[in-house]
């Protein structure tokens, strides 16, 4: 029976919401600001690459012409990008100077429902970032109904799995201006080594094994997939590995986080 004591532990659900449902009201107070470019970075991106460079490629690249290749690689990148600053800058300022954390502390939750809300929140932003992308393209005419529906689900993968990779690079970090190493040496690169702007199967096969250690290969592959509507078991692998990949870091990133939070 549950019980009616109304200072009864929360549920497991209600804290992880609470955090998630902190970090909602928190975004969505400047809504215009930080709903706006979502929308407008790939539009201008489209135009600027898509749409110019797109003229003087005319062999179909895996089978579809350049700007769709282009476009359902923008779908997840634009979630990777957006999981990767919220839980590098975004955790550090809440963490080191706004002192955020300290506060839900306090409250009946634990270390690891923290970090994990972290994780969801970051998810969240990843699949809204995508749906963004999804309705710039559907309005190019790149996608069509019901191609690309699931890469939202995608891009929430995506963003799950780049929030453990940047929570475990901010446990280390102890000066923010060390995050352009990990944006610049790590997360830049796989936008372009990860099959979004060129497929790998193109580069040498040295570099093609390292493209696919990369987590964005393989986010990118489905999303292309989900949109070409092209299953084949290679998916799974890469499904198994966004699933690996995200328990593995996402331990780490809380182990190595909860030092730092109740030292």
């Amino acid at each position: 029976m549950r019980s009616s004591n109304p200072t009864a532990y929360p549920s497991l659900l209600q804290r992880l919401f609470s955090v998630w449902y902190r970090h909602t009201r928190v975004y969505t107070k400047n809504l215009l600001s930080n709903g706006l470019p979502p929308f407008l970075e790939p539009l201008l991106f489209l135009m600027g690459v898509g749409l110019g460079l797109g003229k003087y490629i005319t062999e179909p690249m895996d089978g579809l012409p350049y700007i769709n290749f282009l476009g359902t690689g923008l779908l997840v990148t634009a979630a990777m990008f957006t999981a990767a600053y919220e839980c590098t800058f975004g955790t550090f300022i809440r963490l080191e100077f706004e002192k955020v954390y300290d506060g839900m502390l306090a409250a009946p939750i634990t270390v690891n429902n923290l970090i994990v809300g972290e994780i969801i929140w970051a998810g969240t932003k990843g699949l809204f970032f995508t749906f963004a992308v999804l309705c710039v393209l559907m309005a190019f005419g790149i996608i069509k109904l019901p191609a690309g529906l699931l890469t939202p689900l995608v891009g929430f993968l995506t963003g799950m799995m780049f929030a453990t990779l940047s929570l475990f690079v901010t446990s280390f970090v102890k000066t923010i201006n060390h995050f352009n190493f990990y944006l610049t040496g790590i997360i830049s690169p796989m936008f372009f080594f990860s099959g979004v702007v060129f497929p790998v199967g193109n580069l040498p096969e040295s570099v093609r094994f390292v493209a696919e250690i990369m987590p964005l290969t393989h986010a990118v592959r489905l999303s292309r997939a989900v949109c070409a509507g092209r299953y084949t078991p290679v998916l799974l692998g890469s499904v198994a590995y966004i699933i690996l990949f995200t328990a593995i870091f996402g331990a780490m990133a809380i182990r190595r986080l909860r030092r730092r939070l109740v030292s």
